[in-house]
């Protein structure tokens, strides 16, 4: 039984993205980093699709190394095959959209590690577990990495796994243009093709454009290039003609392209060409290992590639499974595929990083709360940012390094812990509400447009917390719901995920469809929080109606979190009791039942440090004991 549907073999690098459309490299003024290379693209994209996808490569021991092997984690890809070399860096590449026809990038490969994957890194046990190896045209070029490939196909067949091949054809990276011509597609090259031509029989799938076929068949006649790929190989060959889609050739190869196996194409308008070959060779790899028609499988293929060339970044474009399936069923709406609302939101919300089924978070971003505590001590609000590194450490006590914790804490006052949390494996919820705040007013930090959001890693998430009722008056809902509609469109620009917290009970009288109303309400108008953080209802009712205004709306939602407001611990028992009955509830997140006390005791100095820290740390395990037995209860495992 293979545990692995395919292994991609070959290039992994950094893609550091301009940021800025329609300049030159020159004029870029910022970079987004993504995981990139082809084999790397294409073993994300395959794993979005549902496939149990796996990358051979070499990786630096630095920090864009380590960036490759948890990016390649987070999107589910197996990484036992991705080597660590001490002794070079990791590949690179700048990229940018300078227009719809020039995209320039340059390659920082020099020695790079992925260039020293060698035979010695082709695990024999770990190509019998894949049904299918796929090699880029790229470590063909030299013969260290030339040989690794070859091993890992020569086992794949002698296990019965299925071989592919994309070309993959770089003239720079077979040192047939200079560095700055990476975005070169075609130099003619007879010891290329000499080189493609000794390897093509082992293959059982051959994919390229038609530049690519020219390179492998030795002439830029497609037909002939064609001919001569089948002369020395029987594999199905499929050749992709850009805008007139791509057709399939499974035997002799007739006098016109178009009379091959063609799937149906997409008109949609094309942004960025860069790895979209990687995301239409996912989509084929899909259809071609579950066993479809050929038509079936280039449909895929095609919608894929549609994907890819409508959004910024190569493996951030890919599609998930449920998003092609939406895709192929409700068909093109809008054919810039990044501006379709529906679409963008399915791709965000199915494409979210990390698995947080259970929540159990202390929460400490109380601001307003410790500097009332501090005055009535007489201490400097100084001391607030030292507490919170206490609860950091109570948080991660309970924690112990297991999955399903986190942390809410500001950067304000809390900066220093906040900053120690990041790569702790913590949830980390920041706010950015100005406490107390109705109308709906942000910390100042963010700035005026909420530029500030792009200071903040892509682990924080954003928390904001709004006092809101649905009989709030037309120019306060007017004021926040401008505020939060920003607050939303900025978050996710930034790439971050939005926690949204509601209280109405602090605003007015609360009955059991009094949340569920402001939820439908925020989806009314556009917002789609990743997160909803929920007051501690009373009844069954009021969840019931809360998880189904949400369910309806987004049902990729992450779910829902309880909230504490300060009640002691017997009555959040009770609370957590009926929220756990909810399959949308996914914990809790709760502060001053936990803190409170040590923070009073602390500040008035009644309480050292390590007697704050295990007060703290007793309380939040005794908090998630009561959560982790209401699921148990409902036979739920947390």
């Amino acid at each position: 039984m293979k545990t692995l549907d395919v292994i991609t073999i070959g290039r992994a690098s950094v893609d550091l993205y301009g940021a800025q459309v329609g300049g030159r490299l020159e004029d870029m003024g910022a970079f987004q980093k993504y995981i990139g290379g082809s084999p790397c693209n294409m073993a994300a994209g395959t794993a979005r699709l549902g496939l149990k996808s796996a990358l051979i490569t070499r990786v630096g021991d630095e920090h864009m190394g380590r960036f490759i092997r948890e990016e390649l984690a987070r999107e589910g890809v197996d990484v036992r095959g991705v080597k660590t070399d001490a002794e070079r860096l990791t590949a690179l590449v700048l990229l940018g959209i300078r227009d719809e026809h020039q995209f320039p990038l340059i390659f920082y490969r020099e020695n790079c590690a992925d260039m020293a994957l060698c035979e010695d890194d082709i695990d024999p046990a770990f190509i019998a577990e894949a049904r299918a190896v796929v090699a880029t045209g790229t470590h063909l070029s030299h013969p260290r990495t030339e040989a690794a490939v070859l091993k890992a196909l020569r086992l794949a067949r002698e296990n019965g796994a299925q071989t592919a091949l994309d070309i993959d054809y770089r003239p720079n990276l077979w040192g047939l243009a200079g560095h700055g011509d990476g975005e070169s597609r075609f130099v003619e090259s007879a010891a290329v093709t000499a080189k493609l031509q000794k390897t093509l029989h082992l293959f059982d799938l051959i994919v390229g454009t038609e530049e690519e076929f020219h390179i492998a068949g030795g002439t830029t006649d497609t037909v002939a290039a064609l001919r001569a790929v089948r002369a020395v190989s029987g594999a199905t060959l499929v050749c992709k003609r850009g805008a007139d889609g791509a057709v399939a050739f499974t035997g002799a190869i007739p006098d016109s392209l178009d009379a091959g196996q063609t799937g149906p194409g997409f008109p949609i308008e094309v942004f960025n060409v860069l790895g979209a070959g990687d995301g239409f060779m996912s989509g084929l790899l899909k259809g071609w290992l579950d066993g479809e028609s050929w038509p079936v499988a280039l449909k895929y293929a095609n919608a894929c590639g549609a994907f890819a060339v409508s959004r910024h970044g190569c493996t951030p474009a890919y599609p998930s499974l449920e998003e092609l399936t939406f895709f192929l069923k409700r068909g093109v709406v809008e054919k810039a595929l990044r501006k379709d609302k529906d679409l963008e939101q399915i791709h965000w919300s199915t494409n979210r990083n990390g698995d947080w089924r259970d929540m159990h978070v202390f929460a400490f971003d109380h601001r307003m709360q410790l500097e009332e505590m501090c005055d009535q001590a007489g201490v400097d609000h100084k001391k607030i940012g030292e507490f919170k590194k206490l609860c950091l450490e109570a948080a991660m006590k309970v924690a112990d390094g297991r999955p399903g914790f986190g942390v809410l804490c500001d950067n304000r006052v809390g900066r220093e812990a906040l900053h120690a949390a990041a790569g702790t494996g913590l949830w980390i919820g920041r706010p950015v509400e100005w406490p107390g705040s109705r109308p709906l007013t942000l910390e100042p930090e963010l700035g005026a447009d909420f530029g500030g959001l792009a200071e903040w890693p892509l682990g924080h998430v954003v928390k904001v917390l709004c006092f809101c009722h649905p009989d709030d008056d037309a120019a306060t809902r007017a004021d926040q719901e401008a505020t939060l509609t920003r607050l939303f469109t900025a978050a996710r620009r930034n790439r971050l995920e939005l926690l949204l917290e509601i209280i109405p009970s602090k605003v007015g009288p609360v009955d059991d469809m009094t949340s569920a109303t402001l939820i439908q309400r925020f989806y009314d108008i556009g917002i789609y929080p990743d997160w909803w953080k929920l007051e501690p209802f009373k009844t069954d009712a009021a969840w019931k109606n809360a998880c189904a205004a949400i369910t309806r709306n987004d049902p990729y939602t992450r779910g829902i979190v309880v909230l504490g407001l300060d009640a002691p611990e017997a009555e959040l028992a009770a609370s957590f009791e009926i929220a756990a009955r909810h399959d949308l509830v996914k914990g809790f997140a709760v502060g001053r039942t936990i803190f409170a006390d040590a923070a009073r005791d602390w500040l008035n100095g009644r309480l050292d440090d390590a007697k704050a820290v295990e007060q703290m740390a007793e309380k939040f395990g005794n908090l998630c004991a009561v959560w982790d037995g209401a699921r148990a209860k409902e036979g739920k495992a947390a």
